[in-house]
C-alpha cells in the first residue's frame, strides 16, 4: 500500500516539482530506498554515505521523529502520515 512522503520545497526539483509522492514500503528504509528508485538522486540527499539519514535531515511519522522510534526500522502502514523536514539554521 502506497504512504504519502510529503517532500519539502528544497527537494521538489527531485520529484518533478511535487509536494506530496506515493512510495510503497514496510518501513522507513524501504520508503526512502523506493523513493530513490522512483526519484533518483534524492537519496544522496537525505542519506550520509553509510546510508544512515543524515543529521540535518528529520524525518516524521504521524509526528514523531523516527530517531526516536526505529529510525529506518520504523515500521509504517496505511493512514500514516511520513514528512521530510530539512533543519534549519540561522542567525
Amino acid at each position: 500500500m502506497p504512504i504519502p512522503v510529503s517532500i519539502p520545497t528544497v527537494l521538489r526539483p527531485l520529484t518533478d516539482n511535487l509536494d506530496t509522492v506515493e512510495v510503497e514500503g514496510a518501513t522507513i528504509g524501504d520508503l526512502l530506498a523506493n523513493l530513490e528508485k522512483r526519484y533518483p538522486g534524492i537519496g544522496e540527499r537525505l542519506l550520509d554515505a553509510q546510508g544512515n539519514v543524515r543529521r540535518f535531515v528529520n524525518i516524521y511519522v504521524n509526528g514523531e521523529d523516527v530517531r526516536f522510534l526505529q529510525d529506518k526500522a520504523t515500521a509504517v502502514k496505511a493512514g500514516d502520515e511520513v514528512s521530510i523536514v530539512p533543519a534549519i539554521a540561522g542567525g
